[in-house]
């Protein structure tokens, strides 16, 4: 009998083997397909049929019988089509009765719907279902099963769908139900699936989604190794032993620097976490200003044939912070010269287009800035490699604050997406909440802050308080690094009282200015850009950077915030539809701030005029505050050749003068060490007499996602910049791509982001144009404004890596 039994489990486990070989020999390499073609939309909610009556009661519970939209069946050949990522909402007009803080836009709800078939090649394979980011709740049905519901607009949603779908020429269907009224910020949070979606496809024997942690450790001052944990999945047949895991480290040339391998097995539908370490002496370090990026290449293998491949990129870098002289990246001080941003810009609301955060993250370069809060939310996995590829280092921040085991859950994505990403040197477990100063809120964070480092013990975990410092129990005693907001006279006082606590600032300024405005007018909703105006909480750009820079226990500042942001219209409310805070406007263009940061953070010389000197006759002779910015030792400033004055350079509050409108040039010059080093001037134009227009990049990729910003602005016969016009401008595209948004930066602009007009603010408009898929050749933008000369620019669209799609299916080939 024992013998019989023998035989039976030996030709049970070589049958399996077989089958489980048989898979892993026609397994193809890991596909990543885009989701992203082919939805339709429906504004709006569909109300699920009322339903009566025992049968149909229990059939609708049964799963595979959803009803309404959901139901694979469901009609909708009249909706909309739509290309992700969406957002609804900023197509929708402007509505005063409409919530202020989301940027007087009425939300609601909306439905999506995709359909698609499988190949029954697909028939074996683990497939996954990605969903990057929907705003804000949502429930997902793939064939009428309800399958996934998401709690938060900034988390992903990984979703197995292995079991549930159909093969051959049957049709699959995805619908999704998406809450936009549900709020979770008080900015504009947009309106639906607003960033990529994806199909993978892998072998049963696989590395999860987020499952290579290879974030390099120095062991001593040349010696590192990265410890790679690899997290293995098995959904086969039957269990899988000797699986091969190996990890090998590429520098940028492509070229090995190291490599590992362990075995191990993984149990039938359990997980196993393989670990191997690669030893590497000397690399190349990655820094702010040399972002250099290794790439780790892990391979999984079994029965000799490879089923998974997974790449990861990496650097080489220590962060530190100390409590007495700040922050530290490669054992080098460096202090943090941070901005807080929302997630949105003019023209595309929040489904940005990768393109789009790399030309964000380059503005803010521009003025020296090398950090960045993700103000109050996950980022965008494609942001994160734009800094790491850029060099901006990262607090990445937490959105919801809860430690109940959703929001853990939520947390622990966050921290298992982004660990590997060097830009990332902080985690922030919540923004100015009410409990900061209390034991629960307390003991919320010591739960939160031992959850993250269960997944990543090299960055350290801070909170944004805006209150409760001082409390007997407050939550900075569960963190790492004491997070400041707004608390610029609490600063020496908490230091001196917790002298071996860590400080940064985590938000300060929160200045107001409007780009090009020079006289705050409360009745028409206008500010000045001299810095200052601020809210009670906040305090001028000037003010906070002393105090930032001038004590080296705070490892730095993060200010409110680098870009305008619609909704949160202070000081003001309707008809300002988007905050007054940027250091730039919405679409990017600088304010009086940028240049006092460049001032501040830049070591090359800098020297800039504020305001321009385009006044109107009636202002001749009135006096006009002149404000000279510069980090030279001296300046001089003078007017049609006529000296006004000179000083010596305040680095902090720079230096103004009262000088009396008379057209012509208002002429700077810059000193250091007594000699002259820089001059500018700003001229009174003569009358705009054309439009000019002026790309952000030399060329598009013809990928159907890379889009531009183009900068629109009106010029004398001279060419030159005349400050205030504000013609309406007129666009069209013709060629490879399209008009994707359009935008001009003013806050109490009500014009459509979605047009093909624009009126010019202050001079300057935005037209972003996207390339159209797998093109080549060129895109055209023309532009026109009547009395003006018109203008046209011709970008080259170059030849791309084709996106691999999941294929469309138009609605008249599905029979419902």
């Amino acid at each position: 009998m024992k013998l019989l039994q023998f035989v039976f489990l030996f030709v049970f486990i070589s049958l399996c083997t077989a089958v489980f070989g048989q898979e892993q020999a026609i397994m193809p390499k890991r596909e990543v397909l885009s989701f992203d073609k082919g939805w339709k939309f429906h504004l709006g909610d569909v109300p699920f049929p009322v339903i009566k009556g025992h049968n149909a009661t229990y059939t609708s519970t049964k799963a595979g019988r959803a009803t309404g939209a959901a139901d694979p069946a469901y009609d909708d050949s009249g909706w909309r089509c739509v290309d992700l990522p969406h957002d609804w909402v900023i197509e929708m007009p402007f509505d005063q009765d409409e919530n202020l803080s989301q940027g007087y836009k009425k939300r609601g709800y909306g439905w999506y719907r995709r359909q698609f078939k499988l190949d029954p090649a697909d028939r074996g394979k683990a497939l996954e279902l990605q969903l990057d980011g929907i705003a804000t709740h949502a429930t997902i049905w793939l064939n009428g099963i309800v399958i996934h519901r998401n709690w938060c607009g900034y988390t992903s949603s990984y979703i197995d769908i292995t079991p549930l779908v159909k093969y051959g020429g049957q049709v699959n269907t995805i619908a999704i139900r998406v809450d936009a009224v549900a709020q979770e910020g008080w900015w504009y949070e947009g309106a639906g699936i607003y960033r990529h979606t994806w199909l993978v496809k892998r072998s049963p024997l696989h590395i999860i989604t987020d499952g290579v942690y290879a974030n390099p450790v120095r062991r001593t001052n040349q010696q590192w190794e990265i410890p790679v944990e690899v997290t293995l999945q098995n959904s086969g047949k039957c269990a899988a032993s000797n699986v091969i895991v190996e990890a090998t480290l590429y520098n940028k040339n492509a070229e090995i620097v190291a490599c590992g391998e362990v075995c191990t097995q993984v149990q039938l539908f359990h997980e196993t976490v393989a670990t191997l370490n690669l030893q590497v002496t000397d690399p190349h370090l990655w820094s702010v200003d040399d972002p250099y990026l290794y790439t780790v290449v892990t391979q999984v293998k079994h029965e000799g044939k490879q089923t998974d491949e997974v790449k990861t990129k990496c650097g080489f870098r220590t962060i530190r912070f100390d409590k007495d002289t700040g922050f530290y990246l490669n054992d080098q001080p460096l202090k943090l010269k941070g901005t807080c941003n929302h997630i949105d810009h003019a023209g595309v609301g929040v489904a940005v287009p990768e393109s789009l955060w790399e030309f964000r993250v380059r503005k803010l370069k521009e003025i020296g800035s090398n950090a960045y809060r993700c103000a109050h939310n996950p980022p965008a996995r494609e942001f994160l490699e734009v800094c790491d590829s850029l060099g901006l280092l990262v607090m990445d921040e937490n959105r919801l604050f809860n430690s109940s085991p959703e929001y853990m859950r939520q947390l622990q994505w966050l921290v298992r997406r982004d660990r590997n990403h060097p830009s990332v040197i902080l985690w922030s477990v919540f923004n100015e909440e009410p409990m900061q100063g209390e034991e629960i809120g307390y003991e919320m964070v010591r739960r939160m802050s031992a959850e993250v480092k269960k997944l990543d013990v090299t960055r350290p975990v801070t909170a944004a308080m805006n209150d409760g410092l001082f409390s007997s129990i407050n939550v900075s005693q569960a963190a790492d690094v004491t997070g400041f907001n707004y608390q610029t006279k609490s600063y020496d006082a908490f230091h001196e009282a917790n002298p071996e606590m860590c400080m940064t600032s985590s938000e300060d300024v929160s200045c107001f200015m409007q780009r090009g405005q020079y006289l705050t007018d409360k009745s028409k909703n206008l500010i000045d850009s001299y810095d200052t105006q601020h809210p009670e909480w906040g305090t001028t750009h000037r003010k906070s950077w002393r105090a930032i820079n001038e004590r080296p226990y705070l490892a730095g500042c993060f200010v409110w915030t680098g870009f305008d942001y619609r909704g949160e219209p202070a000081p003001y409310q309707w008809p300002t539809v988007s905050s007054n805070f940027g250091i730039m406007d919405a679409c990017g263009f600088p304010k009086t701030a940028y240049y006092m940061y460049q001032a501040y953070w830049l070591e090359h010389p800098i020297l800039h005029i504020e305001p321009h000197w385009n006044w109107p006759t009636d202002s001749i002779g009135k006096e006009i505050k002149v404000m000279v910015i510069s980090n030279m030792d001296k300046v001089k400033l003078s007017l049609n050749g006529r000296l006004i004055g000179e000083a010596t350079v305040d680095k902090y509050d720079f230096n103004t003068w009262n000088v009396p409108y008379k057209p012509g040039r208002l002429e700077a010059i810059g000193y250091k060490n007594g000699r002259e080093v820089i001059r500018t001037w700003v001229d009174t134009t003569s009358e705009p007499v054309s439009i000019q227009l002026i790309p952000d990049r030399k060329s598009l990729a013809g990928d159907g996602q890379d889009a531009m910003p183009v900068m629109v602005r009106v010029v004398d016969k001279k060419g030159r910049l005349v400050p205030n016009a504000s013609h309406l401008i007129e666009f069209e595209v013709l060629g490879e791509g399209e008009l994707i948004g359009v935008g001009n930066g003013n806050p109490n602009s009500h014009e459509s982001d979605k047009a093909t007009v624009r009126r010019l603010h202050h001079g300057l408009a935005q037209a972003i144009v996207q390339s159209q898929e797998n093109t080549t050749g060129y895109v055209t933008l023309h532009a026109r404004s009547k009395g003006l000369k018109p203008a046209s620019i011709t970008i080259p669209v170059t030849r791309a890596t084709p996106i691999s799609f999941v294929p469309e299916i138009s609605s008249s080939t599905v029979h419902h």
